[in-house]
């Protein structure tokens, strides 16, 4: 991440807290687990908070194209820097709670940097269930997480039906993160 990446970073954790709730942007580690299942021949990837793009650098480090990744991002601020940096991405200033609406189906997954577990049980359920609006059969919510628990709520999973895998603890990460792969059964 560039100096200027950090500061944006920073002076809107400080002026939008209520939207950026990290403590510091994700690691290169951390990015690069949360890509690692990327396919660049399996159709499109739907990036909710997008933040400054580290996450969104990852997949297209895994060779998918840019008009193939549609990233999701509310902030304006974050949102302009994302199409500065990576101007062939899709990006969609809205809110990650209206996925599915998003004009792209068959999506192979859906990647997330959102405290979701801060979020409200019903956003909570809206995003999960518009990732599976999104993607094929098969694809799958991958989610980080910075506590020893899923990071999608337990009444979320249940009524979705969903199964899960686990990274192992990325430490080089501020703080330590786990990253969760969801997915649902046919």
């Amino acid at each position: 991440m560039a100096n200027s990446d950090f500061a944006l970073f920073m002076g809107q954790l400080f002026r939008r807290p209520h939207q950026v709730v990290a403590l510091a942007p994700s690691s290169r580690f951390l990015c690069a687990e949360m890509a690692a299942g990327i396919d660049p021949a399996a159709g499109p990837v739907i990036e909710l908070g997008a933040g400054t793009g580290n996450i969104t650098q990852a997949i297209l480090d895994r060779g998918v194209a840019p008009e193939n990744l549609h990233s999701i991002e509310m902030n304006p601020d974050f949102c302009e820097r994302l199409r500065a940096r990576f101007p062939r991405i899709n990006v969609h200033q809205m809110s990650a709670g209206d996925v599915g609406t998003l004009p792209v189906a068959g999506a192979q997954a859906v990647i997330s940097g959102l405290p979701l577990l801060s979020m409200p049980l019903a956003l909570q359920r809206d995003i999960l269930t518009g990732t599976f609006q999104r993607v094929k059969p098969g694809g799958s919510y991958v989610q980080f997480t910075y506590g020893p628990k899923p990071p999608v709520a337990r009444a979320v999973r249940e009524e979705l039906g969903l199964d899960w895998t686990v990274s192992r603890k990325i430490w080089w990460n501020m703080p330590p993160a786990r990253v969760y792969r969801f997915t649902k059964p046919a």
